[in-house]
Parts: C-alpha cells; sequence; structure tokens
C-alpha cells in the first residue's frame, strides 16, 4: 500500500497474490498467496498489477491483527481512497477464506477521523482497556468559541496547550499520552477513568 501508514506488520517479506486456488508458498523474501481475484479487485500502480485497496485491507484483516488491521483502515477512510461499502463487498468476496471472521472486526470498528497511527493504536487500545469510544475530531468550544489550530509547528504546540487549559477550565479534563504510554495501556486507563469520574 504505497504511501499509506502500517503498524506492527512483517515488512520483510514481499506478499503476492496468484489468482488460483493452490500453488501458495513462502521463501525467506516472498510470500505467495494463491486465492481467486475477481477482475474489481486488480487495479494499477505504476504499471503494476496489484489488489485493490479494499481487497488489501481485507487481506490485512485476514492475515495480520486488529490492531495493525485498523490502522490502515482508519487511514484509508481518513484519506477517503476507500469506503465501508466497498470494505464489506471485499469481506464478501473473501467469504469462506482462513481469517475472514476476524477480518471483519477491523473495518466495523474503522472510523474516518482518526489522522494517525497514534490515534488508531489509542482507540485499541481504549476499547481492550473497557473505555467508552473517544469521538474523533471534536471541536473543543469554549465560551468564548472554538480554540483555533495553528499553522506552524510552534504555533500547533500553543493552540494543543490552550485547548487542553480551555478543557480543563470548561469541566471535560483532558488526559496527554504519548506513543510510549499504549503499551502497556493500564496507567493511561487508569489516569482516563480518573478523569471520567470527575
Amino acid at each position: 500500500m504505497p504511501g499509506r501508514p502500517v503498524w506492527g506488520g512483517p515488512l520483510r517479506r514481499v506478499q503476492l497474490t496468484r489468482s488460483r486456488r493452490s500453488g501458495a508458498r513462502c521463501t525467506a523474501d516472498l510470500h505467495v498467496h494463491a486465492a481467486p481475484l475477481e477482475p474489481w479487485e486488480i487495479t494499477w500502480v505504476d504499471g503494476v498489477a496489484v489488489t485493490s485497496l479494499a481487497r488489501t485491507l481485507a487481506d490485512v484483516g485476514r492475515h495480520l491483527g486488529f490492531e495493525q488491521a485498523v490502522v490502515v483502515a482508519d487511514a484509508a477512510l481518513w484519506r477517503e481512497l476507500v469506503t465501508r461499502a466497498e470494505l464489506d463487498e471485499a469481506l464478501d468476496a473473501a467469504r469462506g477464506r482462513p481469517g475472514v471472521p476476524a477480518a471483519r472486526r477491523a473495518p466495523g470498528f474503522a472510523r474516518w477521523g482518526a489522522e494517525s497511527v497514534g490515534e488508531s493504536r489509542g482507540r485499541v487500545a481504549m476499547l481492550r482497556a473497557g473505555l467508552p469510544e473517544p469521538v474523533l475530531q471534536w471541536a473543543v468550544r469554549t465560551a468564548t468559541g472554538v480554540v483555533p489550530a495553528g499553522r506552524t509547528s510552534g504555533d500547533v504546540v500553543y493552540a494543543e496547550k490552550r485547548r487542553e487549559d480551555a478543557m480543563r477550565g470548561e469541566g471535560p479534563g483532558a488526559v496527554r499520552w504519548c506513543w510510549a504510554d499504549l503499551d502497556p495501556f493500564d496507567v493511561t486507563a487508569t489516569r482516563l477513568r480518573r478523569t471520567f469520574r470527575a
């Protein structure tokens, strides 16, 4: 998936799908999957035939974990490169293949609005911790209106600080975490629960 964010997947081995029912093989550098491909599941990138994005996302969900599949599905939805209907169609076409029941969970949980791998992983961590699903791209409104976003990196940091201060001042509170707080997530989940109770 050129230009698409991925996380936690094995990138050492090239994944290739041939439209046939048998003949799968795996070497140190190449994993050939044997699976039927419908014409609508094939597209072209720089003159090379590749599986469509919807088919690729279905295959990621079948072969990798839930978290990895959510990361790529969120990214595709955020960039409006695929629709939920297209994801459902790709999974319906894969019915009967290994991993499809598990693969259906990721598109069902995927949402438009997760801008980064960290946001997607944070959503999965919150789900696993039994926390409410967050509202993505929620506009923080205060008594004086919407806190504006910045333009330069310094403006962005300053605007984020102002937004966090405004949230604390209005009552909802704020919990900030970084990549290292995602795994393990227990301490962060405790901080979130404490903020929700307050």
